[in-house]
């Protein structure tokens, strides 16, 4: 199983991200490596820019690779990461976002090291990250920015992991569900802001959300749209609002030619 599938008719949901994240901390006890083994490993590594990827005058859609979600199920009966990451570079992505959470996506970093390993984009590891371990874990595995959820982390929480992360090179996308979310992550000294359309507690989804709080993410930083994104019409409001990148997923996931979803959503 992997836990819910949410109607959008359901009027009492159970709260999915308190329960991934409960599960996710659970999980730190089988931890089979020292922390220290992976920056051993990480150490090596060499990262490319995230940042600069999504930075530029054209529309940068990070596109995901995603097995399934709690609010949908399974997305693809067979992913092949790699054959997926090719096909969204030769739709003209920016970068590439990797679900790795085991139980609820059906992800692993197998799936990161995968389709890393088949282009030259820069990769988010889509995960849960709780602490320097995930940091760690994400950086052994050849990561290039991680996800620092707001709603889970407390403003010195996400400015000590982002710190962490940049002893490795790699950027964090910190990520945002409301206005209280949005100051916590502007405390914590984000760089790239990330606008999440859809509530990880209940997994509705509003575009709107973006729209709504885009006046109040500073200049200078890097705004990015994410889920809910299914056409350039949406694509060019969000641009107009003032964001430079897209995080697109399931919309990709479910295309029968990526590449040429992509291609259509930045026409």
């Amino acid at each position: 199983m992997l836990g819910w599938k949410v109607s959008p008719v359901t009027s009492a949901l159970p709260d999915v991200l308190a329960e991934i994240v409960a599960r996710k901390r659970q999980q730190a006890a089988l931890r089979t490596q020292s922390r220290g083994e992976l920056e051993h490993r990480a150490a090596g590594l060499a990262r490319r820019d995230f940042a600069a990827a999504l930075n530029g005058d054209s529309p940068a859609i990070i596109a995901e690779i995603k097995r399934a979600s709690p609010s949908r199920g399974p997305l693809v009966e067979k992913l092949q990461p790699a054959a997926t990451a090719l096909a969204y570079a030769r739709g003209g992505a920016a970068a590439l976002s990797v679900l790795t959470e085991q139980h609820y996506f059906r992800g692993s970093l197998e799936d990161l090291d995968e389709a890393r390993r088949a282009v030259t984009l820069p990769v988010l590891r889509k995960d849960f990250t709780l602490d320097e371990y995930d940091v760690a874990e994400a950086a052994a595995w050849g990561a290039d920015a991680v996800l620092l959820i707001a709603a889970i982390l407390s403003p010195a929480e996400l400015r000590r992991l982002r710190e962490y992360a940049a002893q490795f090179g790699m950027a964090a996308l910190v990520e945002v569900h409301d206005r209280s979310e949005l100051a916590r992550a502007l405390d914590s000294g984000a760089r790239i802001v990330g606008v999440n359309n859809r509530d990880l507690r209940t997994f509705r989804v509003r575009l709107e959300t973006s729209l709504e709080l885009a006046q109040s993410i500073p200049p200078g930083l890097i705004r990015v749209s994410e889920s809910g994104i299914h056409s350039a019409a949406d694509l060019h409001r969000l641009r107009e609002a003032g964001y430079q990148a897209f995080l697109v997923g399931e919309h990709l996931m479910q295309a029968a030619d990526p590449a040429a979803a992509i291609r259509a959503l930045r026409s």
